[in-house]
C-alpha cells in the first residue's frame, strides 16, 4: 500500500467511531503513525514471503538456491531490525529458524 493509499484509507474511516484530534500536531502524528505502520507491514510481509521461498527451495533440494534464498532472507531480517520494524530478539529468532530450515540437522 502506498502513502497516498494510506491517507485515503485514513480519510475513509468514519470519524463517528473515532475521536478525531483537534490539535494540528496530533493530526500529523496520526498520519505519520499510519505511514510507519504501512512501512513495518511491508517489512514483515516481505520476510514472510522470503521465508516461504526458502522453504520452497529446501523442498526442491536445490542447494545453490537454498543458499541464495537464505542470504536474501537474512538480509531482509537485518534491514527490518535496523529500521525498527522488528525487535532485535524477534529478528534473531527468525534468523535461527531460517538457519534450521536451510541446514536441517543430520538424523542420528
Amino acid at each position: 500500500m502506498t502513502l497516498n493509499a494510506a491517507i485515503v484509507r485514513l480519510a475513509a474511516v468514519p470519524t463517528a467511531h473515532l475521536a478525531m484530534a483537534n490539535i494540528a500536531s496530533q493530526k500529523k502524528r496520526i498520519l505519520r503513525s499510519e505511514r510507519e505502520r504501512i512501512e513495518n507491514r511491508q517489512h514483515t510481509s516481505a520476510i514472510k514471503t522470503y521465508f516461504h521461498r526458502l522453504e520452497s527451495a529446501v523442498g526442491d533440494g536445490d542447494a545453490e538456491r537454498v543458499a541464495s534464498e537464505h542470504r536474501a532472507l537474512i538480509s531482509k531480517i537485518d534491514k527490518a531490525v535496523k529500521t525498527g520494524a522488528l525487535h532485535r530478539n524477534t529478528g534473531a529468532r527468525k534468523k535461527a529458524r531460517a538457519a534450521r530450515v536451510a541446514n536441517p540437522p543430520a538424523d542420528s
